[in-house]
């Protein structure tokens, strides 16, 4: 056994140095521990990305796997005391599993989909497969309790583990800095991102998968810790009204699952040429609809960014040489495809980027000091609507396409990407305090949006206070110089009447504006 090891681990040695395919820049060890010796399996931990395609992580399981000649198992667990557990948040993830299940099925691996009964259940379960693996692989993400988790476990497991980044197309730690702009971002972007596009995950990596049958799992680890119920994965309203979680938030309209993030992909992907026609319009349905999927990992930003590229001639040797921090014209694509890429890369990735350098980017300080020293010139400024939480929550305010806007997020899980900017500007101007009205966001936002928890999220949230912006004139009331939104310029510049009649309160069909 010995012996075999030490082959097996000088082979490893080499094949580490010279042909794992994930580049070394995104691999970060979260602890000092050794690969061990008598490893049954390679564990892959699979926590942020939620996938089977397009995943580093699962591409750096799957090399320690073949270099290790060991089986790999891959444990993607769901717990039920995080932060505003749902059965919106949950139906979601395990839409996911299942579809994870069907793709899993007859390869060469054991995936493994644990969902705790009540919380603190699962505690144990990742020790106790780690205590059996040669070497652990999980994701690495840089928001909610995930970052915790994660260093905690490092110091828990005497097996290596390694937190692999597939969050975006550029590598979170190609950055040593936070971002004051999106112009400063994609002006960095423009120069660093080009080495890193030919280094994509594979897109289908249990193709043709060769590796050592997987182990059977001890009887005390199913008894103690059972894979989850097809009937709960499969749906089962029943199965998910057990969990001990908050069933007042009912489950969203859309499905969970690698499979239905591409169908959406290819809906939006037929629509993309009136991008930028229809984007803003809150009848048109004109944005892709992807966030929630990328947010939990059902899809990753290296696919939708290959079936965008795939779609017109390009290649990176074709990219703009100046780094001239443009929005358009860099990617030398259609006008259409441009702006959904800045969409995408830019303002997505700028809010992984804050929450990897910045440990408090959910906290009121992490604003501009500019941002910081307007609200407070103007914080005890008359407010001539105040709402508390309950209010804002029910939708019960004076503003009917506020309000129409706070329904969309109760009854889909989601809101019109402008509208959502506008949401968060009345809340601050109807709350007694910048901190007050930045509270009720994330409680809403992260509560009822399928997408809510997320680095982009908070970007958007925290975009309405200052951050990525600049100081806008004339000086307000409440405001200062943060921009100001008000809803009857949404509704002159928008058609918002479909909008106000799908979501308004029922018979309210009635002219607003």
């Amino acid at each position: 056994m010995c012996i075999e090891f030490l082959q097996r681990k000088e082979s490893y040695r080499v094949a580490n140095t010279s042909r794992h395919q994930v580049p070394p820049i995104r691999v970060r060890a979260v602890n000092a521990a050794p690969i061990v010796a008598d490893g049954e399996f390679v564990l892959y931990w699979m926590i942020a990305q939620r996938r089977l395609r397009y995943n580093f992580a699962l591409d750096r399981a799957i090399d320690h796997a073949r270099e290790l000649n060991l089986p790999l198992v891959i444990l993607e667990p769901l717990r039920c005391g995080y932060p505003w557990a749902s059965d919106r948040l949950h139906r979601f993830v395990l839409d996911g599993m299942a579809a994870n299940v069907r793709a899993a099925a007859d390869r060469s691996l054991l995936y493994y989909p644990y969902v705790e009964p009540k919380a603190g259940a699962g505690s144990g379960l990742l020790a106790a497969l780690a205590k059996r693996a040669a070497v652990v692989v999980t994701d690495d993400y840089p928001a909610f309790f995930l970052p915790r988790m994660v260093a905690a476990a490092g110091e828990r497991l005497k097996a290596r583990l390694e937190a692999v980044d597939s969050c975006g197309l550029l590598p979170m730690a190609a950055a040593d800095r936070a971002f004051p702009t999106a112009y400063a971002f994609r002006r960095f972007l423009q120069q660093v991102l080009p080495e890193h596009l030919n280094q994509a995950p594979r897109a289908d990596p249990l193709a043709r998968l060769s590796l050592p049958a997987p182990p059977e799992m001890p009887a005390e680890v199913l008894r103690r810790w059972p894979m989850a119920a097809s009937e709960l994965l499969e749906g089962d309203a029943a199965a998910l009204a057990a969990l001990p979680i908050d069933h007042a938030v009912p489950v969203a309209p859309i499905t969970g699952g690698a499979d239905s993030a591409r169908k959406r992909l290819d809906r939006f992907l037929g629509k993309l040429a009136r991008y930028n026609e229809d984007r803003n319009e809150p009848s048109a349905d004109g944005t892709s609809g992807l966030s929630p999927y990328l947010h939990f990992g059902h899809i990753a930003a290296h696919e939708v960014f290959a079936r965008v590229t795939a779609r017109e001639p390009w290649s990176a040797e074709n990219l703009t040489a100046k780094a001239n921090g443009k929005r358009i014209g860099w990617w030398k694509l259609s006008e259409p495809a441009e702006a959904f890429l800045d969409q995408l890369v830019t303002w997505r990735e700028l809010g992984f980027n804050m929450c990897r350098q910045r440990v408090d980017y959910m906290q009121y300080e992490s604003l501009p000091e500019w941002a910081q020293a307007t609200l407070a010139k103007h914080a005890s400024d008359p407010r001539p609507n105040l709402y508390t939480l309950e209010e804002f929550a029910a939708a019960r305010t004076h503003d009917p396409l506020w309000n129409a806007a706070q329904r969309q997020l109760l009854r889909e899980g989601a809101m019109h990407n402008y509208l959502r900017m506008l949401w968060g500007k009345k809340i601050l101007e109807w709350s007694p305090s910048p901190q007050a009205a930045l509270a009720v966001m994330i409680e809403l936002n992260d509560k009822y949006a399928v997408d809510g928890r997320d680095p982009n999220s908070y970007s958007g949230i925290f975009w309405t206070l200052g951050r990525y912006d600049r100081p806008w004139g004339p000086e307000r009331k409440i405001f200062g110089t943060i921009r100001y939104m008000s809803s009857d310029n949404t509704a002159r510049k928008l058609d918002v009447k479909g909008y106000l009649a799908k979501y308004g309160p029922e018979g309210a069909q009635r002219e607003l504006f």
